[in-house]
């Protein structure tokens, strides 16, 4: 079990809808609040079915014993399943629940919160020392032993020195304007910039950890795209056919925008050596918590990205400056980050990631400056085409104050190229390996912002790699190099785009995906059994991905669910469809909530106009059968 223990000035709930495992509940129940509570947010774990008794008297304790410390009269009973990623069976966890709030009914004034019902709350943490802590419970292996234990030692993590450094480094905020002006980001005039002014709270304050879900998790599940593994460890996930055929078109159309600009595609290994000497130092630059395991008896890591094992490459390469700029890049499946557990949660933090990982080796600083402005335009054309544009995203600009006072201009030009104003985070000193930094930020639902598109200039790894080039006079020189995500991890891409979506319905919007990603492009839908013949003709003349819905279903059910699927085009076909050849489509872009836009138009115009969205991105065929009866439920 996991434990989250907030003592609170109030904690209020509201439920708002129930999901497929909720528990029946009175009226009287889907509403609540305490004033002056010991909130505890708990999620139970498949662990905890080994011995849910024991489970019971530990988290009875523990709940009591930190009651006791705050001096709380009132415990409020949360489930909170986001804690973990290897939850309990349903029935489980409310029993398990159940079971916690009769120990403490008496001793305290009790209240919990329904189990399975997505709910708003607010809650007002005190903030002493003993405000919040966090506990594992786990019951022992051991059928014998019947004890739970309390986990609060945890084994040392691999962190890096710059890791370390990002905590204490001395960070000086300011916001860029278009015509160049630096101003103070604590008085800046934030009218008009609600995003900008929701992204410069989450950086400066560096509160990571969520205390909700955003949209995008119920998104994904609903669209079955991805979901949580509780067979691996957090932060690693499934994905179901429609998201592997998503994940699968944004790599290859990173790829090829890539290559467009001159990169190599190449692929490294997975597993390092920690003790390498070279690799040794480049870990404590780069600021990552990593994955390490042990491998015939060599202390071995993960990757966290493409880097190393580039530029391993390129020590070995030789290499002329007539080959510059030089570069390569990975569509590394995976990278592995052991990111804090509490900022986990769905598609927007992952330990487990797809990282496109470019690498630019420049003759020298001005040759890398000249890189990086064409690399900055290019990570906002992917974004564009992804579906994320310019106004989806906030850009922050890192520094050291030396480069900012050399390249003035430069630094100016990149908020003119968006015509917004950016955050800047400056340093006196440098702490990292680079020099100059930007990301491309989407912001949520929830207000937590999430990097996508990265550019660094890097003036440490070409010697510590001894990567060197011959100049045109015979000379051996170090390049400048250049780190590059054109879109960022793609998992992150799919996050802003169904975050975007929400927003969106948030807003009075239809949802939509773009259609080159979405999953059905197409759906034909017949009315009754004697219209399948000319559906599967319509079908059959669409050179898209096209599905036929021939579920024995209302019509009206199955328009819905062409709707809950977000499919773009939807073609019903009944008597006067089959005797005109032309077919009724909704456009799905084209329409508004409860208001469908519906065109009539013969399959090969439906063909050409979808054909024609899908322009030169990348096409897969459909991942799942044509026929919607042959198809299994994945949620």
């Amino acid at each position: 079990m996991q434990l989250l223990l907030i003592h609170s000035d109030y904690i209020e709930y509201e439920v708002k809808k129930s999901t497929p495992v909720a528990e029946k509940i009175e009226d009287s129940f889907k509403q609540g609040r305490l004033e002056e509570a010991l909130t505890a947010f708990m999620a139970v774990e498949s662990f905890d079915e080994a011995d849910t008794q024991q489970v019971v008297k530990q988290a009875v304790a523990e709940i009591e014993k930190v009651a006791t410390q705050v001096k709380a009269e009132s415990v409020m009973l949360y489930p909170y399943a986001h804690l973990s990623s290897d939850l309990s069976s349903p029935k489980v966890a409310v029993s398990v629940l159940k079971s916690i709030e009769k120990e403490l009914t008496g001793k305290y004034n009790v209240m919990r919160a329904p189990f399975g019902w997505y709910k708003a709350f607010s809650i007002s943490c005190k903030g002493h020392p003993l405000s919040e802590l966090s506990r594992t419970i786990r019951p022992e292996g051991s059928a014998s032993c019947g004890e739970a234990v309390v986990v609060e030692e945890k084994k040392e993590e691999v962190v890096s020195e710059a890791l370390k450094a990002e905590d204490t480094a001395k960070s000086y905020w300011r916001i860029l304007t278009p015509d160049g002006e630096l101003h103070d980001a604590e008085s800046f005039d934030f009218t008009g910039y609600d995003n900008l002014r929701k992204f410069v709270d989450y950086e400066i304050t560096k509160n990571r950890n969520i205390d909700k879900a955003p949209p995008h998790v119920e998104l994904m599940r609903r669209l079955e795209i991805a979901d949580y593994e509780p067979g691996s460890d957090s932060g690693n996930m499934r994905y179901y056919p429609k998201g592997r055929l998503m994940k699968s078109l944004l790599e290859n159309f990173v790829i090829d925008e890539s290559t467009k600009m001159g990169a190599m595609e190449v692929e490294t290994p997975l597993m390092y050596d920690m003790n390498h000497p070279t690799l040794k130092k480049y870990l404590d630059r780069f600021p990552a918590r990593q994955y390490s395991i042990e491998s015939d008896k060599r202390h071995m890591f993960l990757r966290f990205a493409a880097c190393f094992g580039q530029f391993l490459m390129n020590h070995d390469m030789t290499i002329s400056y007539r080959h510059l700029p030089l570069k390569m890049i990975e569509m590394t499946r995976y990278s592995f980050r052991k990111e804090q557990r509490g900022e986990l949660v769905g598609l927007r933090r992952l330990r487990a990631f797809t990282m496109p990982d470019m690498h630019t080796l420049c003759p020298d600083m001005e040759g890398s400056v000249s890189q990086f402005g064409e690399q900055y335009s290019m990570c906002i054309n992917t974004l564009d085409k992804i579906g994320i544009d310019v106004s989806d995203f906030e850009v922050a600009i890192r520094f050291t104050r030396d480069f900012y006072e050399n390249n003035t201009d430069f630094i100016t030009d990149l908020a003119r190229k968006v015509n917004k104003p950016v955050l800047v985070e400056m340093w006196d000193t440098r702490f990292f390996y680079f020099v100059l930094k930007f990301e491309f930020n989407f912001v949520d639902a929830i207000a937590k912002a999430s990097a996508l598109s990265t550019v660094q200039i890097d003036v440490e790894n070409a010697e510590r790699y001894d990567i060197n080039y011959i100049d045109s006079n015979g000379d051996t020189k170090r390049p400048v190099l250049l780190h590059c995500s054109p879109s960022g991890a793609i998992e992150r891409c799919i996050y802003a785009l169904l975050e975007k979506a929400a927003m969106d319905a948030e807003a009075g919007k239809v949802p939509n995906l773009p259609v080159w990603l979405s999953p059905t492009q197409v759906r034909v839908i017949p009315i009754a059994e004697r219209h399948m013949e000319f559906a599967n003709k319509v079908a059959d003349a669409l050179q898209v991905r096209v599905d036929i819905d021939d579920r024995e279903e209302t019509v009206g059910k199955k328009i819905r669910d062409a709707g809950r699927e977000w499919v773009p085009y939807v073609a019903v076909i009944g008597d006067s469809e089959v005797e005109s050849g032309k077919v009724n489509v909704t456009i799905r872009a084209e329409s508004e909530p409860k208001k469908p836009k519906k065109v009539e138009m013969a399959a090969e115009e439906l063909n050409e106009r979808v054909l024609s969205e899908i322009g030169d991105m990348p096409y897969r065929s459909l991942p799942l059968a044509k026929l919607l009866s042959m198809r299994p439920k994945f949620l």
